[in-house]
């Protein structure tokens, strides 16, 4: 567009140059040599207009490309977000997952330590109901043993066997 104006003042300043410069005749010679430039300027003219039509065709390709390289730009964006969104949810899993196992492990921990009490509990009170048994049985067997030893002495066959089991 520019060269277009360019080229038309050009043509403008050229022949109004030779008009006034030449004022005093304008011979036939001076008017084909007008009509020459003034189709060498159509050329040229012509030239120019093709050379801005190459380029704005070209301007529409690097706009098409560029429009191409913004929509993979933007398929490239929304396939991250999708990934990031990916990566969270399995991010959440496994956390939700980890406290599973973190209450699993706390309940197990739990029971183990709640059984451990009980049975300690239980196996205390079976060995002091059984040593109280035993404290009654062996003082009752002394009692019986001393009651025995008193009236041996009285009873010579009695006296005897108690001797021979080394109780006297």
């Amino acid at each position: 567009m520019r060269l277009r104006i360019v080229a038309v003042v050009l043509v403008c300043a050229v022949i109004f140059t030779a008009v006034y410069s030449s004022a005093s005749e304008f011979t036939q010679e001076d008017r084909d040599r007008l009509i020459r430039m003034e189709a060498t300027l159509q050329v040229f003219m012509q030239q120019v207009d093709k050379r801005f039509e190459q380029v704005d065709k070209r301007f529409e390709q690097v706009d098409k490309r560029f429009e191409q390289v913004d929509k993979r730009f933007e398929e490239l964006r929304e396939d991250m977000n999708k990934r990031f969104e990916q990566v969270d949810k399995r991010f959440d899993q496994m956390m939700t997952f980890l406290w599973i196992l973190a209450g699993i492990f706390t309940a197990l921990v739990a029971a183990v330590i709640g059984f451990a009490y009980w049975d300690r509990r239980t196996i205390i009170r079976r060995a002091k109901e059984e040593a109280i048994e035993e404290m009654k049985r062996e003082g009752f067997s002394r009692s019986i043993l001393e009651v025995l030893k008193e009236i041996s002495p009285d009873i010579p066959r009695l006296e005897e066997a108690l001797r021979r089991h080394n109780l006297l």
